[in-house]
């Protein structure tokens, strides 16, 4: 089937922020949106050059409106000097504090689908915008700002099954791996343990990647040892798991490093995130859901502590039939992690 003009023009503005380029929504109101951590000092005078008369505005979250002491319902815009440089732009959309905030003014709905496409793109959740009620006059991507949210609904129904491969891994002879992709090339990977009974509730881990904790065995979260915990409980049993593209709890990589750096500063993790203009979670388990049911899996057995799973998992039509509790040793450098996902984001962890 062939994709809409809408769809296309999505990927191609998806493609230009990943990238660091501006891009012209059309909406009532035009605007040309560029990602702020893509600017450069160069780019910049090339946009204030291009459009001399209108001024240059920042548009952030609500969140990262009030990490700011900016006490408002929804997204603002921030009036920019008009010589603002590089630096202090990326300081009002990321540092800790700010020592100077700008007039703000309500974000207008279309600029949430900017802001909307830089989190698609792993960018930061802020903006540089400037409006473009006149011919832009060099050649952009131009998309449709009503188009973005639909793309994002859409995005998870084009999830097809890529490939597959046995894989043995340590422990754990059979295994297959399935990987999938999406309409933005996403790819996440199912892991099949054994040989699952899909016609009885399966044991299931959904876990989203962390290359810090995974890989490298980073000592600040418990995700790395959660992953072991869950193949070795499927080694007699079987089952499967999802491994989720949500590094940082779907901020991506260079974000969640960014969080760590505030962290260091004496926030907590949600707190750092939410500084950084995202929601406490940012992940959408429905990728989740409907890798399940392309692989046949109607039921199951979740490994996990986290009741917000289960809920996405149960009204996407999975059944949920139990609920199998993922603990792992608590210690001097994950303590504070696991009393914040305790306290806070409602993780069913008694023993914290």
């Amino acid at each position: 089937m062939l994709l809409s003009t809408d769809h296309v023009a999505v990927q191609r503005g998806l493609a230009e922020f990943r990238g660091g380029r501006p891009v012209l929504f059309l909406a009532a109101e035009p605007f040309v949106a560029l990602p702020v951590d893509g600017a450069d000092q160069r780019l910049l005078e090339e946009i204030r050059q291009t459009f001399n008369t209108a001024p240059l505005q920042l548009a952030i979250t609500e969140q990262r409106a009030s990490a700011i002491g900016i006490k408002t319902k929804g997204a603002v815009t921030l009036r920019l000097n008009a010589r603002a440089e590089v630096s202090e732009i990326l300081s009002l959309a990321a540092a800790a504090s700010v020592t100077r905030r700008p007039d703000a003014s309500p974000a207008r709905p279309a600029i949430l689908a900017a802001i909307d496409l830089a989190k698609l793109a792993r960018r930061l959740p802020a903006v540089l915008i400037v409006d473009a009620n006149s011919t832009v006059p060099r050649p952009l991507v131009q998309l449709k700002a009503t188009a973005v949210s639909v793309f994002r609904q859409q995005l998870i129904q084009s999830l097809s099954i890529s490939a597959c491969s046995l894989i043995p891994l340590e422990g754990v002879d059979a295994a297959q791996f399935v990987v999938f992709r999406d309409a933005i090339a996403s790819g996440p990977a199912a892991i099949v343990i054994g040989e699952p009974d899909l016609s009885c509730p399966v044991l299931v881990r959904i876990h989203s990647a962390c290359l810090t904790g995974d890989v490298f065995g980073s000592r600040r979260c418990d995700c790395g040892d959660q992953l072991k915990l869950a193949i070795s409980r499927m080694r007699s049993a079987g089952g499967i798991v999802l491994y989720l593209d949500q590094e940082g709890r779907g901020l991506g990589l260079l974000n969640k490093i960014r969080a760590y750096r505030l962290q260091d500063s004496g926030l907590d993790t949600i707190d750092a995130n939410m500084t950084l203009g995202f929601e406490n979670d940012e992940r959408d388990y429905l990728v989740a859901a409907r890798m399940l049911q392309l692989l046949g899996c109607k039921r199951v057995v979740l490994m996990t502590n986290n009741p917000v799973k289960i809920d996405n998992l149960s009204r996407a039509g999975i059944e949920v039939c139990g609920r199998m509790p993922l603990q792992v040793a608590m210690t001097t450098k994950n303590r504070r992690y696991l009393a914040t996902m305790a306290r806070r984001a409602g993780h069913c962890l008694d023993y914290v």
